[in-house]
């Protein structure tokens, strides 16, 4: 139990898998209430049975749609009694080098991670406002700073380096508000993030990667990156973490396909 958290309630986007659903897991662990969403429905209800607790919603959306995430965080405010949080972490890759572009995955990419981001935080300000100590955390990648992440990931890597300078005026905006913005930039970790690439995509990726140097940095798991969700959401009323990363520290052989 963490007294920072407890009772309180906060929505975390892309909670289907992965880090969303290790940070929902840590906020219950907390004792917060959680609004779990994703797109996939399906998959979402089936995380939200496997936490097998009435302190977690799931309803499934786009975050790209503006009235879908305001409809979401009203019925998770109403349904809980509170709204203090919102955690934006959906977000997708899909490989390419960039001569090789889908002009849909470019504008899939770029609604999901940026523009997603924008408007749930758009959504957030006014259910946040007047709240105790309310908070934003916006997910970032290192891949949006370090090349040594992975290559073929262009537009990825862009799209979470403009969440990180959107965060950063996001910050100064709700200042006079009380609602504290952070931003997590989290290195590798197996979350299944990968699942659904094209296969000869990723391949090539992989390839140009390895080119850089036989060796990556592993060791982080998904409950890594939740513990620092709520180092930041439990911080004090006047404080708030600007930009935090969280990478893997242990040396090991990079991926092979």
């Amino acid at each position: 139990m963490n007294p920072a958290l407890n009772h309180r309630t906060y929505l975390v986007t892309g909670a289907s898998r992965g880090f969303g659903l290790a940070i929902a897991r840590a906020l219950l662990a907390g004792g917060a209430n959680v609004g779990m969403t994703a797109r996939n429905g399906e998959l979402l209800q089936g995380a939200v049975a496997e936490l097998n607790t009435d302190k977690a919603i799931g309803i499934a959306g786009d975050v790209a749609d503006a009235e879908q995430m305001a409809s979401i965080m009203a019925q998770v405010k109403q349904h809980f009694g509170g709204f203090h949080g919102l955690v934006n972490n959906a977000g997708l890759a899909r490989p390419a080098n960039v001569e090789n572009i889908d002009q849909a995955e470019l504008m899939l990419q770029i609604n999901t991670n940026f523009t997603g981001t924008v408007l749930c935080c758009k959504a957030a300000i006014p259910l946040l406002r007047g709240q105790d100590n309310p908070r934003i955390v916006n997910i970032s990648s290192a891949s949006a700073w370090h090349y040594d992440e992975m290559y073929h990931l262009s537009i990825y890597a862009a799209t979470k380096a403009a969440v990180e300078r959107f965060s950063r005026d996001l910050r100064l905006e709700l200042q006079d508000d009380g609602i504290g913005v952070s931003c997590i930039r989290p290195g590798a970790a197996w979350t299944g993030f990968a699942d659904g690439w094209n296969p000869q995509r990723l391949s090539a990726g992989v390839a140009a990667w390895q080119k850089a140097g036989p060796s990556m940095d592993q060791g982080m798991e998904p409950r890594h990156v939740a513990e620092a969700v709520l180092y930041c959401l439990s911080c004090p009323g006047g404080v708030a973490v600007d930009l935090l990363e969280v990478r893997p520290n242990r040396p090991a052989p990079k991926l092979q396909l």
